[in-house]
């Protein structure tokens, strides 16, 4: 079984390990139980060059039966890819994310550099640190940030740096550039952005402080996770710029939208509750 391989979906493949299936299973918070069972329903669809989404999908199945809050961890990642092709409700994800670490933040700045003027996804600011972020959202598993992209966020962050220090009161303040991305990254970007001393954060990268880390740690799940709600109902919430499972909870009233029956959204509600306070 160790030696199967399985397809990615950037199409390369690698070697099927049941030690990380059963991680990935963990940290969902099902119940030991309930991985085991998944485990054991997998091992009967292995063949050489199986799908990951297959793979997937199955797992996905098999805990949204068992758990609705254990199936909306686990398919984090591919909630984070049904934000949007606009991108913007990403920016103000990772916005929602440093605001709960205790960043100022604005979203969506238009910050005059040394030679042009610049878009910058997010400014945040904590204490005497200054961060300027672009946020690259992709909704495509198999999708690599590779050097180039770094390299350009550089330059740019480096033309607003420059004229950002003339202000009175930012001439003292660290700055830095970040790049943000729900995808990865190349080892090229990786080893570019630790040179440079630009700030990367990808899915999972860098250790203890990846994207999804950050996500698991502070509970800010995006409504896309929900197990409850069909995807336009999310398209709805999504439209009204509602992000975060969090607004719901405490503001319960944004679901009024949607006109739901009663025993739905006691479940929409349930299921809330459930994931963050996990």
């Amino acid at each position: 079984m160790e030696n199967i391989n399985i397809t990615k979906a950037s199409g390369i493949k690698v070697a099927f390990s049941m030690d990380k299936l059963h991680q990935s299973l963990r940290k969902s918070g099902a119940k030991e139980s309930i991985i085991n069972a998944v485990l054991d329903e997998i091992k009967t669809i292995l063949y050489e060059g199986i799908p990951t989404k297959k793979i997937y999908k199955l797992a996905y199945k098999m805990l949204r039966k068992a758990s609705c809050p254990s199936a909306a961890k686990y398919k984090l990642k591919n909630a984070i890819m049904e934000l949007g092709p606009s991108g913007f409700p990403f920016e103000k994800y990772i916005a929602s994310i440093l605001n709960h670490q205790g960043y100022s933040v604005k979203v969506g700045q238009f910050i005059q550099g040394h030679c042009v003027t610049h878009e910058i996804d997010v400014v945040a600011e904590k204490e005497d640190r200054l961060f300027m972020i672009e946020c690259k959202f992709h909704n495509s598993t198999g999708y690599v940030c590779d050097v180039k992209i770094p390299l350009y966020i550089q330059s740019r962050f480096k033309d607003v740096e420059q004229e950002s220090k003339k202000i009175p009161g930012n001439g003292t303040k660290f700055h830095q550039g970040w790049v943000v991305t729900n995808t990865k990254f190349s080892s090229d970007a990786i080893q570019y952005g630790l040179c440079s001393g630009l700030h990367l954060i990808g899915w999972d990268f860098p250790a203890n402080e990846s994207l999804r880390e950050m996500i698991d740690n502070s509970k800010l799940y995006p409504i896309t996770c929900l197990t409850t709600l069909t995807h336009i109902e999310k398209e709805i919430l999504l439209n009204k710029k509602i992000v975060l499972c969090l607004e719901l909870i405490n503001n319960v009233e944004l679901l009024d939208v949607l006109q739901l029956p009663i025993e739905r959204r006691i479940n929409v509600k349930n299921e809330l509750h459930e994931l963050c306070n996990s």
